[in-house]
């Protein structure tokens, strides 16, 4: 009886712990939270940027400002934690990355957009975007991550 009281404590003690895990990677964090979060997520992103030139330090350390949540999306049958990060709250319609992460923080990819400041407001962001890609997305999740950055209503 002992023996199964214990068992089971255990088997409770897994699950609880296990599904808080699952939690902590399924849009409880925001991306400038991700790399202190653990230390496979930082050696991911490290991979990606390691070999790219003239990216700033927000990008590198993902550093900037993250006002939503990461999320979990489905791409080709495989699952990824998505999010934006902004430079500053205050221009970030100028300088924001969305990234993506495997489930599994095997592979990072990021979609780096900088429109160019001072803008009018009658111009499309879109029109006058420069787009760089980090992690060599294949076009499923350059789409995904084209699809993540449509969600801003003020993106059009």
């Amino acid at each position: 009886m002992k023996r199964t009281l214990y068992n089971a404590l255990a088997a409770a003690l897994l699950v609880g712990g296990s599904s808080g895990a699952m939690a902590a990677s399924d849009g409880q964090v925001r991306v400038n939270q991700l790399l202190a979060s653990d230390p496979e997520y930082q050696s991911t992103w490290k991979k990606v940027v390691e070999k790219e030139e003239r990216l700033p330090d927000w990008v590198l350390n993902l550093s900037g400002v993250s006002e939503q949540q990461m999320s979990g999306v489905e791409e080709d049958g495989d699952k990824f934690l998505v999010g934006p990060l902004c430079e500053v709250a205050q221009k970030c319609l100028n300088k924001r990355l969305i990234v993506a992460f495997s489930w599994d923080k095997e592979d990072a990819y990021a979609m780096l957009v900088e429109v160019p400041e001072g803008l009018p407001g009658e111009k499309s962001p879109t029109r006058h975007a420069d787009y760089r890609w980090l992690g060599k997305p294949d076009p499923g999740m350059q789409t995904l991550l084209k699809e993540q950055l449509k969600r801003d209503p003020n993106w059009y």
